[in-house]
């Protein structure tokens, strides 16, 4: 798991700022200079920043702005990129014109050298691919920006894919990290309209996700707890994982072969039923989130393969979504609510599943709410589109500066993003209809008597176990208040403007005091006649005004950079 590190002292890193003004480089490429200039990097980046050129160039000014964001994420690499497409589910965050670029990300980079593919093996397996593998062709036939996929067969004549990471690529996201922390907190702190939005928790779930994603030995436990999920569905496929020959760096799996989701001409020249096919999709996402809460948070026609006999396989399960059985109820609630256009139980609904850091006008947003639910009053059920509902409803929630929970983010993201593959596949598709009944389910579980007393038990238990370490507690409290050991602390917020401007001031102060020691010392030996001499002038003394010079230069150039005399 990564750990974000508070960036301090970044200038004084060398891999962090090395990097640090080739993100800022490219990001001035692109034309995001207006940005970086509200943000004040140069206070926290003096060294370099100005022989960067600002100004984009004359072809890329001519593309959009959403154009230059995707086309400089790319540019920036895998952190970046990852980041973009988990942005891309933040409907609630992102203006839709962007959501739709970044939508398009393409995680498409050249591969790696066949030598650090067996460096890498002999370091986690301690031999080379050809020496556990009957066949292992060298050539990827995929590469990404956290690995590339070579083919392969196994002894037993069981063909495979093999999933390899990129060399460093550890090294590379850490830095990267830290960077994006660093500049979410000046979002936070100098973008008024993203401070309700905090910046930083975006970037600190995505660590998280990355960290998983990065670690193939987490995808093995997915897919091994997908196929235990539907070990007796006859509707779907779930690829066979090789755990001998995988670990945290190397996956070696299945080689499926199938059709993709959305080659609709393909899936019919092999008789596929098509609105089989969307029924049995839809209602496999459905089952994950409402039944399992265990769910694949990336669905795309590129992870849904067809196979024979209207088969569904999902593919990569690097990034899997999990609602705990208090947020499948919540969310199931929310859901019939909105169906059953009860305005009251929906603002109820919505304050169960968001955080909120502000004092929320609970009158404003029901009202909100009742016009958001008037759009879809009267049309009948096989018109009401999930996706644009949840659209309006994370754009809704977000000006009120609430915010959904990290999953239900990567669970609308699944279920819009299903819902879209199946009418590709059956334009008539009712996603709300085919979901009512696992909906259905959740509400009807509530009330079973194993259920009810199973909770009551919790409860019990957790009060009982209160009651004993009660007294134990207010002994230890007491204990300390008698020692004068209790202490309070106070967190001092607001203050990092007046640190930045009192480094600066000392920086400043210190840099005058040394300039003028060295023109004093320089002019005393100027007047001492101290040899080596040009032209009866000590050569020390000239050499210390020239430094002198120079550096008051700089100090000048630095003032005015910053636009303070």
């Amino acid at each position: 798991m990564f750990s974000i590190k508070k960036i301090g002292a970044i200038n004084k890193t060398y891999r962090h700022l090395n990097r640090y003004q080739g993100i800022l480089r490219v990001l001035f490429k692109y034309g995001f200079s207006d940005v970086l200039e509200r943000l004040h990097i140069d206070q926290y980046l003096e060294s370099g920043l100005q022989m960067i050129n600002r100004k984009p160039r004359e072809q890329i000014d001519k593309l959009s702005r959403p154009e230059r964001l995707r086309m400089s994420l790319e540019e920036l690499g895998p952190t970046f990129i990852k980041f973009g497409q988990v942005l891309s589910t933040r409907s609630d965050f992102i203006p839709p014109e962007y959501l739709f670029e970044l939508a398009k990300l393409q995680d498409d980079v050249p591969p790696f050298s066949y030598e650090d593919v067996e460096s890498i093996f002999l370091a986690e397996m301690g031999h080379k691919p050809e020496e556990l593998f009957a066949e292992f062709k060298r050539e990827p036939v995929a590469a990404a920006s956290i690995g590339q996929v070579h083919e392969g067969v196994l002894r037993d004549g069981d063909k495979v894919v093999v999933k390899v990471q990129r060399p460093e690529i550890e090294k590379i996201i850490a830095v990267d990290l830290e960077i994006l922390a660093h500049i979410a907190a000046l979002m936070e702190k100098y973008l008024e309209e993203l401070q309700g939005h905090r910046p930083t928790s975006i970037v600190e779930e995505f660590a998280r996700t990355i960290s998983k994603e990065i670690d193939y030995s987490v995808e093995i436990g997915n897919i091994e707890r997908f196929a235990k999920q539907f070990e007796r569905s006859k509707t779907i496929y779930v690829p066979e994982v090789y755990r001998d020959l995988s670990c945290e760096r190397i996956l070696t799996m299945e080689n499926i072969q199938g059709v993709k989701a959305s080659d609709v001409d393909q899936l019919r020249k092999q008789g596929t039923d098509l609105p089989l096919v969307a029924e049995r999709g839809t209602n496999l996402i459905m089952e994950q989130i409402f039944v399992h809460g265990f769910f694949h948070a990336d669905p795309h026609p590129g992870n849904i393969f067809i196979l024979p006999d209207n088969l569904i396989c999902f593919l990569d399960f690097g990034m899997m979504g999990r609602l705990s059985r208090q947020n499948r109820d919540d969310f199931t609630d929310l859901v019939l609510y909105i169906v059953a256009r009860n305005e009251r139980k929906v603002m109820e609904s919505v304050l169960k599943l968001t955080n909120h850091y502000e004092d929320i006008n609970r009158d404003a947003l029901s009202r909100d709410l009742s016009e958001m639910l008037d759009r879809y009053l009267y049309l009948p059920l096989k018109e009401l589109d999930a996706g644009k509902i949840l659209q309006d409803l994370l754009e809704l929630v977000s000006r009120h500066q609430i915010f959904f929970k990290p999953n239900f983010y990567l669970m609308m993201k699944a279920i819009t993003t299903v819902e879209g593959v199946g009418r590709i596949l059956d334009p008539d598709l009712e996603l709300l209809k085919l979901a009512q009944p696992f909906m259905k389910k959740v509400k009807s579980d509530r009330l079973r008597l194993n259920r009810i007393a199973e909770e009551a038990g919790l409860a019990t238990s957790e009060y009982i176990d209160l009651l004993r370490d009660l007294p134990e507690e207010l002994r230890s409290i007491l204990s300390q208040l008698r020692q004068g050991r209790m202490k309070l602390e106070f967190e001092h917020r607001g203050l990092s403007d007046l640190r930045v401007a009192l480094d600066q001031v000392s920086n400043r102060i210190s840099f005058a005091i040394v300039l003028a020691s060295l023109i004093i010392g320089s002019s005393l030996i100027i007047l001492s006649g101290i040899p080596p001499k040009w032209n009866d002038i000590p050569i020390i003394g000239l050499i210390g005004f020239l430094l002198a010079g120079v550096m008051g230069f700089w100090l000048l150039l630095s003032i005015l950079r910053h636009g303070r005399m």
